[in-house]
């Protein structure tokens, strides 16, 4: 049974999952209390993703891959005896690693999750999941054929501890119906990397550039898409969107600004804002309830409750540390959840996964509707139009 078939039969939910639910993926029991990781792609993210992993006991990196020699001697400082790569595929027949991390580009993620999943690895895919529609749904196939295998994809916040009770709390209906979501992540700077020679940048700046990259919308705004499609629990059925290349004028090729609009089921509107040029409140999503409004933060969150409903504050006893006092002093109630910073819960549930083969709660599905979305906002942009969810996305994902 897939997954996703078996959490629809039996009503588990992801919370329940992460929570620690038995559910087990294989009868063949993990032979060690540490996962061996391999990181392809040594960059930025990658490199971080080490250094986080030296503060995890039930994860060691065993095996680093980049093509840039540079990046990968500085990222491996990080990682006792790991073994250095420059060919990934070199890394994935080494039979010390159990799990390989993907970090590289956008354009590699499938190709490269992939052989991957065929050399018998557990995977850790960063977001988003894919370039395009035909790899993401070649990813949904190739996972469901290893289905002993955990597949992960990097939505750190959907690992939160603060998220998920804030997911909680909104599909408790404490904030009343949910009408529409303002989603922006907004930075005042151009997003390049720092280039030591010329004959790198398209290397380290494969962000900028279309052939490698699908811009902002996927390395930024997919982290929000998947939270509204998690709290809505449903994907958007259509999305039109505006964007351009408007004030950053040095050759890039992806867009420097995009601002989108989703449909979703029962009336529900999401916007979702990134532009490089105004940072002001940075990274927010506002949930907004004919009850309340939540205001989310990467690390904070608070309940907002409508005038009207000032009074009725008995909804908010489920809420830790509500109190009317705090509601009539400040006029906003904080979700107060003890929680780590997202990446590190990710990256230890991924152990948990692996160790305990139980599925992770952002895996192949999720990922595969957040890459989907992306693909539509940058379409709708890109050709000026409304663009509809197909019906084969809706096959691959059953």
């Amino acid at each position: 049974m897939k997954r996703r078939d078996f959490l629809r039969t039996t009503g588990v939910s992801a919370t329940t999952l992460a929570a620690g639910s038995p559910f087990i993926l294989t009868n063949r029991p993990w032979s060690s209390d540490i996962v061996r990781v391999g990181v392809i792609g040594t960059g930025s993210r990658g490199s971080g993703l080490i250094r986080t992993m030296g503060r995890i006991p039930t994860l060691k990196v065993t095996a680093g891959c980049d093509i840039l020699p540079f990046r990968l001697e500085e990222a491996l400082q990080h990682a006792d005896n790991a073994t250095a790569y420059q060919d990934y595929r070199a890394l994935l027949d080494d039979e010390e690693v159990d799990a390989v991390i993907v970090a590289t580009p956008l354009y590699l993620h499938s190709q490269m999750a992939n052989e991957a999943l065929d050399a018998g690895k557990h995977v850790y895919c960063e977001k988003t999941m894919a370039y395009n529609a035909e790899q993401t749904i070649g990813l949904v196939s190739a996972a469901n054929q290893h289905d002993s295998q955990v597949f992960q994809v990097g939505h750190q916040y959907h690992f939160s501890r603060l998220y998920q009770r804030v997911v909680k709390i909104i599909q408790g209906e404490h904030i009343g119906k949910v009408t529409a979501f303002e989603c922006q992540w907004n930075r005042n700077g151009d997003w390049r990397r720092p280039v030591p020679e010329p004959k790198y940048e398209r290397t380290i700046n494969w962000r900028m550039y279309r052939e490698y990259s699908l811009g902002l919308l996927a390395e930024l705004s997919s982290h929000q898409i998947d939270i509204v499609n998690w709290i809505t629990q449903a994907h958007p059925l259509r999305v039109i969107g505006t964007g351009g290349i408007d004030y950053w004028q040095d050759g890039r090729e992806t867009l420097d600004n995009v601002h989108v609009i989703f449909d979703y089921p029962d009336g529900i509107k999401a916007k979702f804002t990134c532009t490089t040029a105004n940072a002001y409140d940075g990274y927010q999503i506002k949930v907004m309830g004919d009850k309340a409004t939540i205001i989310v933060k990467p690390n904070e969150a608070w309940i907002y409750p409508e005038e009207k409903k000032s009074q009725e504050t008995g909804w908010v006893d489920g809420v830790s540390g509500a109190t009317k006092s705090t509601l009539e002093k400040y006029g906003a109630i904080p979700i107060n959840v003890e929680h780590t910073e997202p990446t590190q819960q990710a990256l230890e549930d991924f152990a948990e996964s692996v160790l305990h083969q139980k599925p992770p709660i952002s895996d192949v599905y999720t990922g595969a509707e957040t890459s989907f979305a992306v693909q539509m906002a940058l379409q709708s942009i890109l050709e000026q139009r409304t663009i509809d969810w197909q019906d084969r996305f809706t096959s691959s994902l059953n």
